[in-house]
């Protein structure tokens, strides 16, 4: 499986789950409270963070994929950030980051 990756700052994260579910049909597949929120559906990893000083701003985009080894960064020509990484390195990711993650 692959997914298409995309990570946005947000104002408020209460009310940017509210929307973002709504926008997705789903809620979020782990929370970590005042910080972050990630949706995985069949075709898209959606991740936004609470920075509040980079509100509406694009983080990063990239790529879930089931066949990544490991976590990798790089940058494109437009000075756009990707990251590449599977599933479970996200998770282990958001852990280290964040802290334990409520799940659903």
């Amino acid at each position: 499986m692959k997914r298409f990756h995309i990570s946005l700052a947000v104002h408020n994260l209460q009310a940017s789950i509210a929307d973002y579910s709504m926008r997705l049909g789903q809620q979020p597949n782990a929370v970590v409270a005042g910080k972050y929120a990630m949706w995985r559906t069949d075709l898209l990893n959606f991740s936004i963070n609470e920075m509040p000083e980079r509100t509406g701003e694009l983080r990063h985009i990239g790529f879930e994929d089931d066949t990544a080894r490991g976590f990798s960064r790089t940058v494109d020509v437009n000075g756009i950030e990707w990251e590449q990484f599977s599933a479970l390195d996200q998770d282990k990711g958001i852990v280290e980051t964040y802290g334990v993650p409520v799940t659903n």
